[in-house]
């Protein structure tokens, strides 16, 4: 039996996907865009966990299955030029989730540069209107 215990709002409750790799047709230059590159995303969606905590209940949690979907859905099905537009745009998908409340996504690939660079990322917070971060 689960013990009943005050909350911390501060930071709230957070379903976490990390370390997802899509093949994605994104980039500023043609080359980038026609070959395709692996892209990388984490994100952090906040969400009231409390419900679900305490009746076990899939139909009381934030669906982590139906967000990777989403993410998937931006990256290799729609064509950015800047990491920033695929973040926004994943921001924007997690966000139509009626149990998430705000995210932070992580968007990152391995850039066309010479010269040794692991990854160039971007990192985004976003927030329903009535919510803050």
């Amino acid at each position: 039996m689960a013990r009943s215990y005050n909350r911390v709002m501060d930071g709230g409750d957070w379903l976490v996907l990390e370390g997802m790799q899509f093949f994605g047709h994104h980039g500023d230059v043609p080359a980038e865009r026609e070959l395709g590159s692996r892209v990388y995303v984490d994100v952090e969606v906040r969400t009231d966990t409390a419900v679900a905590g305490r009746s076990d209940e899939l139909g009381d949690a934030l669906d982590y299955v139906r967000c990777y979907a989403r993410v998937r859905s931006v990256v290799e099905d729609e064509h950015f030029h800047l990491l920033e537009a695929i973040a926004e745009n994943i921001a924007d998908a997690l966000l139509e989730e009626p149990r998430a409340l705000a995210v932070r996504v992580r968007v990152a690939k391995e850039p066309p540069l010479p010269g040794q660079i692991r990854r160039c990322a971007v990192l985004i917070e976003r927030a329903r209107p009535d919510q803050g971060v």
